[in-house]
């Protein structure tokens, strides 16, 4: 099975343990970014990932490239031109501290992509899904046709579409999201978000919910859903639950509907090493189990089980297998050496 994921991915510098980034004397490299972290974990499940993007043709973007082929993820079709990988910095919170991003990917190779760089047709030969999430359209209105074009391609040959609603205010306001999310809505088929995207983008809010105070309402979060497919009509919508307790104990869990029933998946203590790239890890989850046939409380448990297994892993990537998530959906959450 064929899975195209299409985003940004840059250079991720953070500070060593947790220090802050007036205290480092150095900063740690890797790389990271929404989609490629899905196509790392499609590709750890064995199914063919495609990632696709823009590069910089610099010694940074041969590195990138090998990264993810390092990875399994297949980079046939990423274009290379433009000035600069795109950077973000990360500082680790810890207990009541809150972790803290810094972009600086202005002018990165992606945001300067044009629609000849992508030839879709090609791109989606062959192909299953495509994913790609609120982020991408972020960068730019160019990119947001670009990421319109692949839709309506993936929809004119049958692909399942699936986006994570991945609000970043830094990047655009709630209304500029609101307006173009709205307009590649139509053409998702699977849509995830976390429990504020969809207050973020489309105003429509959990009531008895208060996220900073960690209380989330199940009910609040059913009817999320329920307005979000009468809205768009979605074939699925799963929303992750995060109940922050602080910087490095959360509680975590998700939800998925149908349009007719709803499923709940068990709920996880987890003590954070690192949260980048937890809802990746949930979405990649998602998507292979829905690809191999899992049922729905099946999908549910299997991307809520790999997204907690990410949440012990350093850097963007989710580097477990699929015995390693099943294992721990099946109960064993015990940590236990294995001998």
């Amino acid at each position: 099975m064929k899975v195209v994921t299409f985003g940004e991915i840059m250079l991720r510098l953070q500070t060593p343990g947790f220090q802050r980034f007036i205290q480092a004397q150095s900063l740690e490299s890797t790389f990271g970014g929404g989609e490629a972290n899905v196509a790392v974990s499609i590709a750890n499940y064995g199914l063919d990932a495609y990632y696709v993007s823009k590069l910089p043709k610099n010694p940074l973007g041969d590195a990138c490239i090998a990264e993810l082929r390092k990875h399994g993820v297949k980079t046939d079709y990423i274009a290379r031109g433009g000035e600069r990988l795109g950077i973000y910095f990360v500082e680790k919170g810890a207990s009541q501290r809150a972790s803290n991003v810094v972009y600086d990917r202005a002018h990165s190779s992606i945001s300067t992509a044009s629609a000849e760089d992508f030839d879709w047709d090609k791109i989606f030969e062959g192909a299953d899904w495509f994913h790609f999430t609120g982020i991408t359209p972020a960068l730019g209105d160019p990119i947001a046709d670009i990421t319109l074009d692949a839709c309506k391609k993936a929809k004119e040959k049958g692909i399942t579409v699936s986006c994570d609603l991945n609000f970043r205010k830094k990047l655009w306001t709630s209304e500029k999201a609101g307006r173009v999310m709205s307009s590649l809505m139509p053409f998702v088929d699977v849509l995830i978000a976390n429990e504020e995207d969809a207050e973020k983008v489309f105003g429509i809010k959990a009531s008895d919910t208060d996220v900073t105070g960690g209380k989330l309402s199940d009910e609040g979060y059913y009817d999320v859903c329920r307005q979000l497919v009468d809205k768009f009509n979605f074939k699925k919508v799963a929303i992750t639950l995060r109940e922050s307790i602080s910087a490095s104990h959360n509680n975590w869990s998700a939800l998925l509907y149908d349009g007719k029933e709803f499923y709940k998946s068990r709920k996880y203590e987890i003590t954070i090493v690192d949260r980048v790239g937890g809802g990746d890890s949930f979405g990649g989850g998602l998507i292979y189990a829905l690809l191999n046939g899992y049922d729905m409380q099946g999908s549910i448990e299997f991307a809520v089980a790999a997204s907690c297994l990410k949440h012990s892993i350093e850097g963007d990537f989710n580097l477990v297998s699929v015995d390693e998530v099943k294992n721990l959906a099946k109960g064993d959450a015990s940590g236990r050496v294995q001998r």
